[in-house]
């Protein structure tokens, strides 16, 4: 840790400063909000700022836009306004009524503002011609966070020569200094998806990437500006009516049932316009979405599930660092929680604090920790340098009981000279389990990278030790040193149905602390980008690995295809195919290479604007090489069926009905792999009302069957059956959430 210092003294001098030659606006602040139909006939109000010089970023490097657009821009005492007319023919445009935040494939315009105008953070509101909203954060050299979501106002309307769309945005959403007179970073683009096409006022470029939100332009004439009184209350309300399969310690099973009625209380209160203080009491953690289907057999390493609870979603990016030191999902069941984040100056703030039922309910109602709960602390403190440079003190504890686990970690990311970038982390550990003596770990991380247009450069270090533990993270392997490269080039043929094409090599190699080699691979790959959205990428990758010692050498080939050159139909493919290990053999046998193939096929048809079906089918097999027994063939090992059949019909922008149904089967060969032949057919029916964030009612059920046979007066009591029909799990409930703003 002593190091990160250093290193920032010593490259600190590299970093850019802002450019002069930046481009300006200056906004008036009008007496009358506008209104959708000031832009309909081409003669909008003389007030508005007009903007009209929308260059490419991509396809075409700095080129005109392809369609003409203008955008207007004003504000008043409550809110920021922005109108686009978006030019157009209406038969072209690519566009659904759709759930919030789901238009990323659609036309649409965005405006992204850098409030603090600190270079590096921004929010952005997208909207597509039907007034759909997608909105976020995105920070420099960290990309995108969707979790945050603000309570703005949209309306559209397609016209005979394209749509318009009129943007307002309450200050009362946004956070900013207290300053009276204001100047913020703005930039203004449109998607125009059948050609790929993204095109921004200013001009930005890939060539001066990572920094994104560093191009942007200034905007000026924001006076006496302020959110006023911000107090926000989310009460909610669930009741759920769950009927499952039970089976107690040492007792047969038996269906049981469990009437759930939970209230609770969310409450958001803005300190001085820039911080942000959530409390919460009993919060509100239930997650009305499924997950997306994924492979869980055969993986050596936990398969993970994005967080959606919202308590934890919100201004998630104030807790990211460049290993994943804090995973919301460890905080499995919560009473209560705390978090407050935000910026004073160049100072970046999150602290989150709550407890964690589960340890205590995973223990025998007579253990002295039953009923315990455990203790959870994340703390973080960023201050910012230089044009897009910080360095970072990140903390966390969980407790329980007499055993803890303590973490202290010093990031920093650096702009060197000739648009380099390097990240580095040192990470200290102090553990304890409950009966156990207290052991330390570190770990270590550094990062090179540059990215611009034709070229793709980063090189990345980790080093962790055996006792490194980060109980709140996601850290899948310790006692590491790897390294890892890759070097990628790209071509960007213009005027072309190919938007772009090229290779990327990359090479890794791990070693443990004796030295010993654990892995290493060596890939290259041929990626394409064509208009429509359509892109494909083959790949080889020659590949060591060794697992409870013993060494195996891998092949593997891989091919990635997805496409909407049609706006009515998107077609996603992967397959891979090569060397496998059997991690998990049946008793008799260690870990083996077997021939793998996966895949994953989806489909997504859209018959109208307001009905989507999604078909997805994902396949895992893996078989015996063959000769692997003498005179042997290859023998099937399993065989891994997942599919799924989604239908979301968007009654309007804020009403929705959403069906699913699911099917899981592993058929195993039980003579060598230790897995049991499981089927699992799941029925999923929502009905959504979703007014804005915060204020929303949601109507379920859930109907789940698997092949199990139950005999409640003799053991085993379960046994398997060749069809999923028995009922293991049915829940009805409906949840109902309110947003008072004050």
């Amino acid at each position: 840790m002593r190091g990160i210092p250093a290193l920032i003294l010593l490259f600190a001098a590299g970093a850019f400063g802002q450019s002069a030659g930046t481009p300006s606006i200056t906004i008036p602040r009008v007496a009358r909000a506008p209104k959708l139909a000031d832009f309909l006939n081409g003669t909008p109000r003389e007030a508005e700022t007009t903007v009209t010089d929308f260059r490419q970023f991509d396809p075409e490097d700095g080129t005109p836009v392809s369609k003409p657009t203008t955008a207007y821009l004003s504000y008043d005492d409550k809110h920021l306004y922005a109108a686009f007319v978006a030019k157009d023919d209406p038969k072209l445009i690519r566009a659904r009524v759709a759930k919030r935040k789901q238009i990323l494939t659609d036309d649409r315009i965005t405006i992204n503002i850098d409030t603090f105008h600190d270079h590096r953070h921004a929010y952005w509101f997208d909207v597509n011609p039907y007034a759909i909203q997608l909105d976020g954060i995105t920070t420099d050299g960290y990309g995108d966070d969707f979790s945050w979501e603000g309570l703005w106002y949209t309306e559209s309307k397609i016209v005979e020569d394209g749509y318009v769309v009129l943007i307002t945005i309450p200050f009362k959403t946004l956070r900013f200094s207290d300053a009276p007179k204001q100047t913020w970073g703005i930039m203004l683009g449109r998607f125009i998806q059948r050609n790929n096409e993204f095109a921004m006022w200013p001009y930005i470029t890939r060539r001066k990437l990572p920094q994104f939100v560093a191009q942007f332009g200034h905007m000026e004439g924001l006076e006496n500006i302020s959110p006023g009184r911000n107090l926000q209350f989310i009460p909610y309300g669930l009741f759920s009516r769950a009927r499952f399969l039970d089976q107690p310690a040492g007792a047969a099973p038996a269906m049981a049932v469990d009437n759930s009625p939970r209230a609770g209380l969310d409450a958001k209160v803005v300190i001085k316009d820039a911080l942000t203080l959530d409390l919460t009491l009993n919060p509100d953690f239930s997650q009305v979405e499924s997950d997306d289907p994924q492979v869980t057999v055969n993986q050596r390493y936990e398969v993970v599930y994005p967080e959606r609870r919202p308590f934890f979603m919100e201004n998630a990016s104030y807790f990211t660092t460049p290993q994943q030191l804090f995973f919301s999902r460890r905080i499995v069941d919560p009473e209560y929680g705390v978090r407050l984040t935000g910026k004073i100056g160049r100072w970046a703030i999150g602290v989150l604090a709550a407890d964690d039922r589960a340890p205590g309910k995973t223990v025998a109602e007579g253990d002295p920790l039953y009923g315990r709960r455990a203790a959870d602390g994340v703390l973080s403190i960023q201050r910012d340098f230089g044009k897009d440079s910080h360095v970072r003190l990140f903390a966390t504890d969980r407790e329980f009981s007499s055993s803890y686990n303590r973490l202290m970690s010093m990031d920093a990311r650096l702009h060197l000279k000739g648009d380099f970038f390097l990240a580095a982390q040192a990470v200290t550990t102090q553990s304890r389990a409950l009966g156990m003596g207290g052991i330390s770990g570190n770990s270590y991380y550094l990062k090179l990278n540059r990215s611009t247009r034709k070229f793709q450069y980063y090189s990345q270090y980790t080093d962790r030790s055996p006792n490194f533990r980060a109980d709140l993270g996601y850290i899948p392997r310790t006692d590491i040193r790897e390294f890892k490269s890759r070097v990628g080039r790209l071509w960007w043929p213009e005027k072309r149905t190919l938007v772009s094409f090229g290779p990327a090599f990359i090479v890794s190699g791990n070693w443990n602390r004796l030295g010993q080699n654990q892995d290493w691979e060596a890939d290259v790959e041929w990626d394409m980008t064509f208009k429509r959205l359509t892109t494909a990428t083959v790949s080889h990758g020659e590949i060591f690995e060794l697992y409870k010692g013993a060494g195996f050498r891998k092949r593997q080939n891989s091919y990635v295809f997805s496409s909407e050159w049609f706006k009515w139909l998107a077609v996603d493919a992967t397959f891979n195919h090569g060397s496998s290990v059997n991690y998990y053999p049946a008793a008799g046998y260690a870990p083996f290479l077997g021939r793998g193939q996966d895949g994953r096929l989806g489909v997504t048809l859209r018959p109208n604007k307001r009905l989507r079906l999604d078909e997805t089918y994902i396949y895992s097999h893996l078989r015996t090489e063959p000769g692997w027994r003498a005179g042997g063939g290859a023998t099937a090992i399993y065989n891994n069926h997942i599919a799924r059949s989604k239908a979301n019909f968007q009654l309007t922008p804020a009403v929705s009905f959403r069906a699913i149904v699911d099917y899981n089967g592993v058929l195993p060969n039980a003579a060598l792999v230790s897995l049991d032949r499981t089927k699992r057919i799941g029925y999923d029916f929502l009905f959504t009302y979703l007014l804005h964030p915060g204020t929303a009612f949601y109507a379920g059920y859930t109907d789940i069957y698997q092949n199990w046979m139950l005999n409640p007066a003799k053991p085993p009591y379960l046994t398997l059956t060749g069809f999923p029909d028995l009922n293991t799990g049915r829940q009805v409930f409906v949840k109902l959430s309110y947003l008072f703003r004050f």
